[in-house]
């Protein structure tokens, strides 16, 4: 499955989700409907998957953990709040680049239309020459 089937098929999950509950629950509650809707799609996938920090070739365990990490290749982040603060972006590409994964979709269920709380990130490595 190509990375742009693979994230239809979460996306096409989270939808469905959204459809049946809609808006204003807990992300908690997102999370364990997303996993079901998942798993009835055959998806492998880890919920609140550690994220440790690298430091000078100390690995540290510092708290970070993804919402879930689909198929070991695509993080998803969940929230649902009337609006995402700016740090929200930041927080799925250095989960991105911590976890090596390159494709992140931040997705907040509190939206009426779910299409509207869908974002969709791809993580490019630099080039060290």
């Amino acid at each position: 499955m190509t990375d742009k089937e693979l994230t239809h098929e979460i996306i096409g999950a989270a939808i469905e989700v959204h459809r049946t509950l809609g808006p204003g629950l807990l992300e908690s509650a997102y999370e364990e409907c997303l996993a079901r809707e998942l798993a009835v799609k055959g998806l492998r996938f880890e919920r609140q998957e550690p994220v440790p920090v690298t430091y000078k070739d100390v690995k540290l365990e510092c708290g970070y953990r993804i919402d879930l990490l689909v198929e070991e290749r695509v993080v998803v982040e969940l929230k649902s709040v009337e609006a995402l603060p700016r740090v929200t972006e930041a927080m799925v590409l250095t989960y991105l680049r911590l976890s090596g994964c390159r494709i992140g979709l931040l997705i907040n269920f509190w939206v009426p239309a779910l299409k509207d709380g869908i974002h969709r990130y791809i993580f490019q490595r630099e080039n060290k020459a």
